[in-house]
């Protein structure tokens, strides 16, 4: 019995002294955790993203969480442009050409370019393709730098070949960057199937939606193949779309704000905003500029239109400040919720 009980013993011991080994070495001194850290940061920091193991990036989610907060649109600051899901690079300040008539289409567009500036938007219910094609042609910017947004409307959706075609030989310039449906409309399914097979014969590069809201959306993106690579909507300091851009940009689409200035009727008491005006003088530049800057900082692409070469060298100059958390917090109030076009 006595022996039966000294192994008993030992047997015990034997196993808390295992026990005791086993955690020591899952709990390293601090110098040995330094080193441990060192050792797998050593070993995998020439390990792709995709490939990196556990150990070495628990807090991966949220500098991503960081990076998709401070910079919604995924821009590149440094070349004032954004990749889209198409792959095509796109500037994200440009010139809107609604409203403009042939010969100021045409000296917009001119100025734009002389100033820098690469992205154009027009449409075929703005009548002035032809003047941007001409204003391109005549330029000495290589067309590769250029960027030009048009669009199909409704009238159009039941023959969108033809409308295809006629917005190619209107502009004359080789190719589209992008195309968009105007708004929705009876056949806009099959206009944008149409888009898609342009897209696959290479005269467009990339399409998207303009005037497409959440509820429409979702109605229409489970019925094509290709995901928009733009949607352009209304979107300025009184009807901000603060649940609809960043639904949009989720689904990995950029977002593009028409109406950056309220629109007609409305832009002088956009500009003359108190607030505004305010953050304006605080970094010594236009209301306009700091409108333009905080629809950046929203990861909105800016088209505002101009005829005047001033306004369209101030538009562009965008880079040289930041609004501040509270700047953009001040902005966010005062939205109304105030659309101020009937689409």
């Amino acid at each position: 019995m006595k022996r039966i009980l000294a192994l008993a013993l030992t047997f015990t011991f034997l196993l808390t002294m295992t026990a005791c080994g086993q955690t020591q070495q899952e709990t390293p001194s601090a110098s040995e955790s330094v080193e441990f850290s060192s050792s797998v940061e050593s070993e995998t920091s020439g390990t792709p993203a995709s490939e990196s193991t556990e150990e070495s990036t628990p807090s991966a989610p949220d500098a991503e969480t960081e990076t998709e907060e401070e910079n919604p649109g995924n821009f590149n600051l440094e070349t004032a442009t954004v990749t889209l899901n198409s792959g095509y690079e796109m500037p994200i300040m440009g010139l809107g050409t609604y409203s403009l008539s042939d010969e100021e289409c045409y000296n917009s567009v001119t100025a734009l370019l002389e100033a820098g500036g690469r992205l154009i938007d027009t449409a075929y219910m703005y009548h002035n393709e032809a003047a941007v094609g001409r204003a391109i042609r005549d330029s000495d910017v290589p067309r590769e730098e250029i960027f030009v947004i048009t669009k199909l409307y409704p009238s159009q959706f039941d023959d969108p070949e033809a409308a295809i075609q006629l917005a190619l030989d209107t502009l004359d310039i080789g190719y589209i960057d992008m195309m968009l449906l105007h708004h929705p409309g009876t056949g806009d399914v099959e206009a944008y199937l149409a888009m898609e097979q342009a897209v696959a014969d290479g005269t467009i590069h990339s399409i998207g939606l303009s005037n497409w809201y959440i509820e429409e959306l979702e109605e229409f993106l489970p019925q094509v193949n290709i995901t928009p690579a733009l949607v352009q909507n209304e979107i300025h300091p009184y009807y901000q779309e603060p649940d609809v851009v960043p639904y949009i940009q989720e689904l990995g689409i950029t977002v593009q704000g028409w109406y950056p200035f309220g629109g007609r009727g409305h832009t002088s008491e956009l500009l003359g905003d108190k607030t505004i005006s305010a953050i304006a003088k605080a970094h010594g530049v236009t209301s306009a500029q700091v409108i333009l800057r905080w629809n950046l900082q929203r990861g909105v692409v800016v088209i505002p239109g101009s005829s005047n070469p001033d306004h369209i060298r101030e538009n562009l100059d965008l880079v040289g400040f930041e609004l501040t958390e509270d700047e953009m917090a001040q902005i966010a109030a005062l939205n109304r919720d105030e659309k101020h076009d009937w689409y």
